[in-house]
This record gives C-alpha cells, sequence and structure tokens, in this order.
C-alpha cells in the first residue's frame, strides 16, 4: 500500500503516443500529448471503471517551471524547458510537447527509438491539488495541479508500478469522499435526535 502522503504528492500517469515530428531533413525533434483534456479510465475492477479528467483550468496556477523529459521517470534528462530543448504548452487538446534530442549521443539514440517504433508512448508526473470524486460519472475531477515535474518517454506502456499508483490514488479518493460524506450523515442524524429529544420534553 502507498503511503497517504505519497499519494497526496507525486502522482504518474501513462497517456498518449510519442512521435518523431515529420520533416525533411534529420532535426531530432519528437512531440506528443503528455495528457489530453478528456476524461479517461483510470482503472478498472470487478466493481467497475473509475475515470479522471484533467480540464484545462486545473493548471492555471501549476508551478510548470522547469520541467524535464526522461526516459521512465529516472536517469539522465533528455530536454528541459529551463533551456529551451523541450517546448510544454496547453492547447485545446491537451498537454503538447515538443523536444529536441539532438544535445547528445544518448538523446539521439533516443530519437531513433521513438522514430523507429521501438518507444510510442509517453508517461508525465506531477503534484496533486485539489480534486472531486463525482459519484455519478465515477470520475475524478482534477480542479488544480500543483507542479508537473517531468514529461517521461516509456518503454512500457502499462508500467506495473505506475498503474498500483494511479489505482491508490482513486480508491483513496473515493474513500475520502465516503467518508466525509459519512460524517456529514451522521452529524444530520445527531442534530435531528436532538430536535426529537427537546420536542418530547
Amino acid at each position: 500500500m502507498i503511503p497517504k502522503e505519497k499519494l497526496e504528492s507525486r502522482q504518474f500517469r501513462q497517456t498518449i503516443e510519442i512521435r518523431a515530428k515529420e520533416a525533411e531533413s534529420e532535426n531530432y525533434i519528437v512531440t506528443g500529448y503528455a495528457m489530453k483534456f478528456e476524461p479517461y479510465v483510470l482503472f478498472e475492477s470487478e466493481e467497475g471503471k473509475v475515470f479522471e479528467e484533467f480540464p484545462k483550468g486545473c493548471f492555471e496556477n501549476t508551478d510548470m517551471s522547469d520541467v524535464i523529459m526522461l526516459y521512465d521517470h529516472q536517469g539522465r534528462v533528455f530536454a528541459r524547458t529551463s533551456n529551451n530543448t523541450l517546448k510544454v504548452e496547453l492547447d485545446d487538446t491537451g498537454m503538447l510537447i515538443e523536444a529536441d534530442l539532438s544535445s547528445n549521443a544518448e538523446s539521439k539514440q533516443l530519437y531513433d527509438d521513438i522514430k523507429s517504433g521501438l518507444i510510442t508512448k509517453m508517461s508525465w508526473s506531477f503534484a496533486v491539488g485539489k480534486y472531486r470524486f463525482e459519484e455519478d460519472s465515477q470520475t475524478i475531477v482534477h480542479e488544480s495541479v500543483r507542479k508537473v515535474y517531468d514529461v517521461s518517454a516509456v518503454g512500457i506502456p502499462a508500467n506495473d508500478d505506475t498503474s498500483i499508483n494511479a489505482r491508490n490514488f482513486a480508491n483513496g479518493v473515493i474513500d475520502k469522499i465516503q467518508a466525509e460524506r459519512l460524517e456529514e450523515r451522521k452529524r444530520k442524524l445527531k442534530v435531528i435526535l436532538q430536535i426529537e429529544e427537546a420536542m418530547e420534553a
């Protein structure tokens, strides 16, 4: 079980495809969406699906001052926003990234792996802000994201650690909401009982 303090801080999500940008000459540019605004299935179990949504407005005050590009969220840095080798911007679809992988042999190798189709997926990590759980649609809606740490090319699209992290986060949100609603029902019941006792006195 992942500690609650970790659930409330850094989260990892695997999402959209990454690809080499088409050009007449080799320019070592890759592009893709780290995330999209439309709701998607966060995890699925016997009880059904739980969705997650990052509306565009949740990024209004997000710290994106120095986002880095990694491979599998670890190891060497291949690009970063602070030296303009990585661009991260929000458009009408989601979080669009463009990375220049021309700086050294390792980054060029990553570019070649993406271009050849050996690596096709991306992931991103972020600090959780405010969120709510909409029971009708079984959707966790993020109202704010505090920080974006990195975007990463990933070799395994369904990494177990990421899946477990996301699943526990979802369960934690649902449990928290249910506990709060139970406490609210208890408070209301207590008030009703107090009123009834006062009327009988």
